[in-house]
């Protein structure tokens, strides 16, 4: 139950720390304020985006808790476990954009505490669902 109150927390935290021009400071992008971007640009990708960081990792964390109090049926939980897998590919997104972000060479990314919260909140709903065994 506390997944419910941590993910959207973790949406709003900073994940990264963008120093694209060493004098001007740095930027802090989250999950929202990356989503926030990505629809003025590309909004295919900021709907999948959403699909993945959003809606799926949420979603997944209701239905998981309807699932321990028996408000969902067994036959769910397979499912569970595959909306698990999905949401952990946005976290190897992030990781995929920092070290792209290192290798361009023009200033510097630093993770920032939001993604260790985003992070651990995605690491353990997936755990949960794995060790969940039915309630009837």
């Amino acid at each position: 139950m506390a997944l419910l109150v941590l993910f959207p927390i973790a949406w709003a935290a900073p994940l990264l720390r963008a120093k694209l021009i060493p004098f001007f400071g740095g930027t802090e992008i989250s999950i929202l304020s990356g989503l926030l971007d990505l629809w003025g640009e590309d909004i295919f990708l900021a709907a999948l985006v959403t699909l993945f960081a959003v809606v799926l990792p949420y979603g997944k964390t209701v239905a998981l808790t309807a699932y321990q109090f028996g408000k969902l049926p067994a036959r769910f939980k397979p499912y569970l476990i595959h909306a698990a897998r999905l949401s952990m590919a946005d976290v190897f997104l992030i990781a995929l954009y920092i070290i792209a972000g290192k290798g361009i060479g023009v200033g510097s990314i630093a993770t920032a505490w939001g993604l260790y919260l985003f992070t651990g909140c995605v690491l353990v709903s997936f755990a949960i669902s794995l060790m969940t065994k039915p309630t009837k």
